[in-house]
C-alpha cells in the first residue's frame, strides 16, 4: 500500500492533536513521497512526531484523518485487521443504541458508520436489513473498499446479505465519473423492506436519494407520533412519507403529504400501503411546496416542514437563509391555532443559532405566537465528534403556535 509522510508547520498541528480529522492544505510545511489523491499518508508534526493517519486529497481538506496515535497506540496498518477491529467497535456502540440484547428490537436499519463521528472521514455506512450500503465521500475511502467490504463480512459473518456501493454521486467530480455504482458482495433485489420502530419502510438503494432511506430522521418521526393521534398533519417535503406513516400509525385524522418529485409521491404512497394498505386518511400531493402553501387555505393541527439542503456551500448562505424564512412564514400560516410546527434544516452551513433566529423573523413576519418545545437534532446512530462540531448538520424545532 503506497503511502508518505506529511509535515505540518508550527503551530498547525493543535487541532489535529485535539482529534480535529481535516488537516487543511494552507497546514502542511513539507511531505516525504508521492503525493497522489487517495493515498494513506502518515501525519506528524515539524519535529517527526506521528500523530495519526488519513487519506491524502489535493484539495483544501488535504488529509481525511481516520486514526490518531493516542488513539490507536501509535502507527497502524489500514488492512483488513484493522478495519475489522474498527467497525467491530462501531457495531458494539449500535447495539447500545438500540434495544437491549444482541438485536436492534424492532428496528433493522440504522447507520453504522457516520463519517467524522465514527472517526472515518470521508466514508457513510447504512445497514438495511442485512443489505449494507456502503458510500464513500473520499476518493481514499472509495479506493479502499476492498478490504473494507471484507471487514464487513467478518464482523457481520452470515447475517450480512449483501454489499452496494452508492459512491458516485457523492465521490469528487473527476474521479466519480469513473465508478459505477454496484454490488460489492451479493444481490439483493430492491425494493427492500425494512422496519424501523416497528414501522415497515420499502427501501431502493439504487434509484432512491442519499442511500435509500433518510435514517436521520428517526428519532424525529417517533416524536410526531406523539403529537399526531386525532389530529389533521400536513407532511410537506415528504420524500419517502416517514412522517406520514408515522402519523398515521399513531392515529391521525388525516395526513396530506406534499412533495414537487413524483417520484416520491410515488414512494410515499408505496409505503403507506405496505403499513395500511388501502386508507382513505391520507392523500398524496406532486406539487411545489410553496406553491401549496400559498394556494391552499387549510389549517393544519401539525405540519411538518423537511426540505432538503438549501444550501450546500459558503457563499449561497445567505439565499438559504431567506428560503428558510419565506418557507416557515408560509408553513406557521397554515398551523391551525393550538398548533404544532415540526421545522428542520439539514444544511451544514447555517448553524443552529442562526436557524432559530431565522424561524424567529419567520414567526414575526406571520404574526403568530410561538412557544419552542423541543429542540431537535440527528439520532445516535449519526454521532458527531466533540472535535468535529462540523458533523452536526441537523437541527430541527417543535413549536406551538397560538
Amino acid at each position: 500500500m503506497q503511502q508518505a509522510k506529511i509535515y505540518l508547520q508550527k503551530g498547525r498541528d493543535e487541532a489535529v492533536r485535539r482529534f480535529h480529522p481535516w488537516v487543511f492544505s494552507g497546514a502542511i510545511g513539507r511531505y516525504d513521497g508521492d503525493l497522489a489523491d487517495g493515498i494513506c499518508v502518515e501525519v506528524l508534526d515539524r519535529h517527526g512526531n506521528y500523530i495519526g493517519m488519513g487519506h491524502y486529497h489535493d484539495g483544501s481538506i488535504a488529509v481525511r484523518l481516520f486514526s490518531f496515535g493516542s488513539i490507536d497506540g501509535g502507527r497502524i496498518v489500514p488492512d483488513v485487521d484493522y478495519w475489522t477491529g474498527k467497525l467491530s467497535r462501531i457495531l458494539e456502540v449500535r447495539r447500545g443504541i438500540f434495544a437491549p440484547g444482541s438485536a436492534m428490537g424492532d428496528t433493522n436499519c440504522f447507520r453504522l458508520v457516520h463519517g467524522e463521528g465514527d472517526g472515518c472521514s470521508g466514508l457513510v455506512i447504512d445497514m438495511y436489513n442485512g443489505v449494507a450500503v456502503f458510500q464513500a465521500h473520499s476518493i481514499g475511502m472509495h479506493r479502499d473498499r476492498d478490504v473494507i467490504v471484507e471487514a464487513l463480512q467478518r464482523v457481520f459473518g452470515t447475517e450480512l446479505k449483501a454489499i452496494y456501493d452508492k459512491s458516485a454521486e457523492t465521490l469528487p467530480d473527476k474521479y466519480g465519473q469513473t465508478v459505477q455504482n454496484g454490488f460489492l458482495f451479493g444481490h439483493c433485489d430492491t425494493p427492500h423492506a425494512v422496519q424501523e420502530n416497528g414501522h415497515t419502510f420499502l427501501i431502493d438503494w439504487v434509484t432512491g436519494q442519499k442511500t435509500g432511506f433518510f435514517l436521520d430522521q428517526r428519532d424525529n418521526r417517533a416524536l410526531l407520533a406523539r403529537y399526531a393521534s386525532g389530529k389533521q398533519v400536513l407532511n410537506a417535503f415528504c420524500y419517502s412519507g416517514g412522517f406520514s406513516v408515522y402519523a398515521l400509525k399513531a392515529g391521525a385524522a388525516q395526513v396530506h403529504s406534499v412533495d414537487v418529485s413524483q417520484k416520491a409521491i410515488d414512494l410515499t404512497n408505496r409505503n403507506v400501503a405496505a403499513n395500511f394498505g388501502e386508507i382513505t386518511t391520507h392523500e398524496a400531493y406532486a406539487e411545489d411546496v410553496m406553491k401549496y402553501l400559498k394556494a391552499h387555505n387549510q389549517q393544519y393541527d401539525v405540519v411538518v416542514l423537511d426540505p432538503p439542503a438549501y444550501a450546500k456551500s459558503l457563499s449561497a448562505k445567505h439565499r438559504a437563509v431567506q428560503g428558510y424564512k419565506r418557507l416557515n412564514a408560509e408553513g406557521l400560516k397554515r398551523v391551525a391555532k393550538g398548533g404544532i410546527l415540526f421545522t428542520f434544516s439539514c444544511s451544514q452551513v447555517v448553524d443552529r443559532g442562526l436557524f432559530y433566529n431565522t424561524v424567529v423573523a419567520a414567526a414575526i413576519e406571520a404574526g403568530r405566537q410561538v412557544r419552542v418545545l423541543h429542540h431537535l437534532s440527528q439520532p445516535a446512530d449519526h454521532p458527531v465528534s466533540l472535535f468535529h462540531p462540523e458533523g452536526g448538520y441537523l437541527k430541527g424545532l417543535v413549536l406551538w403556535v397560538e
